[in-house]
């Protein structure tokens, strides 16, 4: 056995481990294909339309007539393109992206059907094998850089820049997120950790870390809202968009591939990995925790968490970019950061014999005092409201607003007001000219001319 870790390789050859490789393949492959049918389905059913119901039974076989269009597509080089890393590119998103199931435990030890051998339902495991999962994750992004560098063109050079800022925003907030999970379960060994989730999972003490995760693994993923580097509404496609037919198809499934990594790290990380939930982990001395029945748990909660990136696309609208780079590291960074210390203060407190008790009271002093400086400290917003902000700055109000004064449009900041357009004037004057009605300028018909 590898010391640090739950699982025993050591009855494993080598051709179990290819065997466990290819099936591990075979499985994102079909994930894919049926994740792509999933999402559609999804936000068919929240937009109230059908969704895929042609190809197969419940439209199944369209996410297979889609791969085969994209094979069959002619295949465009780009002239001024760095032709080898045009083509590397997407290679290294799609063979990073399968790096990391290598060391996602399925299920504890199981006995192969019409034999006698057993094996754990995982490829391999090592003491540090979510650093592994991080670094996979950190350079799967090269694809992406290098993809939108080597097409010689503005847009995907864009896509690219984003991208680069974007994964090292919610990369740092991602792993300040897991540190929570180490210092509880006492190691960075995927098993070793489901193995510290026998009593209760950690996504249910360290909620904040958990939080934190599912917002980092949505960035991390270019999904909505933080499609940035994608953004077809205003970079057309990013860095995809000079690749066509199979290059494009290999984008595309490093992007599925890199959904189902992420969710079962936070499946394996917070959500007990293949435990069955309670109660059915109390049924007959852990009956549901053993044998095939892991597998089908961790299954379950894989696709639970694929639920809500599907869930979050088709809700929420994408953001602007400094929006998106202020929530990270202005909110998502200092929340997890600030988790993590006090997270190791409880340990250490522990450690040297502090109560429950004593813990419970001075958590609870220092929330009344942390309760108490917010509600004592001046509110910028009143200030700024009340004329109170220093002289030239751009957020105080000044009567109406010119957002064509520094030549091109701009919106309005809080507590600026656009002036009303000359269609809204013109209506205003009418109405003043008609007996009976009010000549005062209407804000809400204001507004709306304005949209018009």
């Amino acid at each position: 056995m590898i010391p640090g870790v739950a699982s025993d390789f050591s009855n494993d050859w080598l051709w179990v481990s290819l065997i466990k490789a290819v099936l591990i393949v075979v499985f994102l492959l079909t994930s894919v294909l049926f994740a792509i049918w999933f999402e559609r389905k999804v936000v068919a059913r929240m937009q109230v339309r059908p969704g895929p119901n042609w190809h197969g039974p419940f439209g199944l076989l369209q996410s297979l007539a889609d791969a085969m269009k994209l094979l069959l597509k002619e295949d465009v080089n780009v002239t001024r393109a760095d032709r080898i890393v045009y083509l590397l590119a997407p290679m290294i998103s799609v063979f990073c992206a399968l790096l990391v199931f290598a060391v996602i435990p399925f299920g504890p030890e199981v006995t192969i059907p019409f034999t006698d051998y057993s094996t754990p339902a995982q490829l391999t495991d090592f003491p540090v094998a979510v650093l592994y999962v991080l670094a996979c994750a950190s350079m799967g992004v090269y694809g992406i850089v290098l993809g939108g560098w080597s097409s010689g063109s503005t847009y995907p050079l864009l896509g690219s820049v984003r991208s680069t800022a974007q994964v090292i925003s919610y990369e740092l907030a991602m792993g300040l997120s897991l540190v929570s999970v180490f210092i509880m379960a006492g190691s960075m060994s995927t098993s070793q950790i489901v193995a510290s989730q026998t009593s209760i999972w950690w996504f249910l003490p360290l909620l904040p870390a958990f939080v934190v995760y599912v917002i980092s693994m949505i960035g991390e993923t270019n999904r909505l809202p933080f499609d940035l580097p994608e953004a077809e509404g205003e970079l057309v496609s990013g860095y995809m968009t000079e690749y066509s037919s199979m290059k494009f198809a290999w984008f595309f499934l490093a992007e599925y591939i890199n959904m189902l990594n992420v969710s079962a790290v936070a499946t394996t990380l917070f959500l007990g990995g293949w435990r069955a939930p309670w109660p059915l982990s109390a049924i007959n001395d852990g009956m549901f925790n053993t044998g095939w029945w892991p597998v089908l748990w961790f299954l379950v909660k894989l696709w639970l968490v694929m639920f809500v990136f599907v869930w979050v696309r088709g809700t929420l609208l994408r953001l602007r970019y400094d929006q998106f780079m202020s929530f990270g590291w202005k909110v998502l960074i200092p929340v997890a950061l600030v988790w993590v210390v006090v997270l190791s203060v409880f340990q250490y407190l522990g450690l040297a014999g502090v109560t429950r008790t004593q813990l419970i009271t001075g958590v609870a002093v220092a929330a009344v005092v942390v309760i108490g400086l917010l509600w004592l400290w001046p509110d910028r917003k009143a200030k700024a409201a009340d004329g109170a902000g220093p002289p030239g700055d751009a957020r105080r109000p000044a009567g109406d607003f010119d957002a064509f004064a520094d030549g091109f449009p701009v919106p309005p900041l809080p507590g600026q007001v656009l002036p009303p357009s000359p269609r809204a004037r013109r209506h205003v004057m009418q109405a003043a000219d008609v007996p009976g009605t009010s000549a005062a300028p209407d804000p809400a018909v204001d507004r709306s001319e304005e949209t018009r």
